[in-house]
């Protein structure tokens, strides 16, 4: 089966964006585009893979899924298919008809409907976010890959978003890259001590 994978650039107090969705603050220089570029490809909006070379099959996914809130930025900047080298899902309950002909939506039993893909077959899932799909489909997520950008916000908008549901993972590989920014990967702990212990 494959995974549901949640690669997400954080700041160091956990948020994905400020309070009105805005990216701007994150330090992103030219060394994380290189390592973005080098490491996490399939993950890079089309437009700007275009502008990098990176062309191709897309190495690890085959499929994009994102909230309204993490969809609705591109569509208001003229990008409303903005991972064209992926399948693209909207899951909303509000969003209705999708404004472009390349992207679906979901609009009911995400989590239901998750199971299903990822039983389907292909390569691994993109989860984009945002935070409070993150949230609704956290029992799925398999990875997650916490991007740790050298700064604090303040507020904004969590990495996960929704009730009080402890899930146990590991930390599979950690690595730097110049400039300050630190990469966790974490996969989900399916052995018998999972699950919240004492700090």
């Amino acid at each position: 089966m494959r995974k549901l994978v949640y690669p997400i650039g954080v700041t160091i107090d956990g948020y994905i964006a400020g309070p009105d969705g805005g990216l701007g603050f994150f330090p992103i220089d030219s060394d994380v585009v290189t390592f973005l570029a080098e490491r996490h490809p399939d993950t890079l909006p089309s437009a700007l893979r275009e502008q990098l070379g990176i062309a191709g099959e897309p190495r690890r996914f085959d499929t994009a899924v994102m909230g309204r809130g993490a969809y609705e930025p591109g569509v208001r900047a003229g990008a409303g298919s903005p991972y064209a080298h992926l399948r693209q899902y909207v899951v909303s309950t509000t969003l209705g008809d999708s404004p472009h002909p390349d992207v679906r939506v979901v609009a009911d039993d995400p989590v239901g409907w998750m199971r299903r893909l990822k039983a389907d077959g292909g390569k691994d899932v993109y989860l984009v976010g945002g935070g409070r799909l993150a949230g609704t489909l956290l029992e799925e997520i398999d990875e997650i890959v916490l991007k740790v950008y050298p700064v604090v916000a303040g507020n904004g908008i969590r990495a996960f978003d929704g009730r009080f549901s402890p899930a146990g993972f590991r930390l599979a590989d950690s690595e730097t890259v110049r400039g300050g920014m630190a990469v966790f990967t974490y996969v989900r702990d399916v052995g018998p001590e999972a699950g919240p212990s004492s700090p």
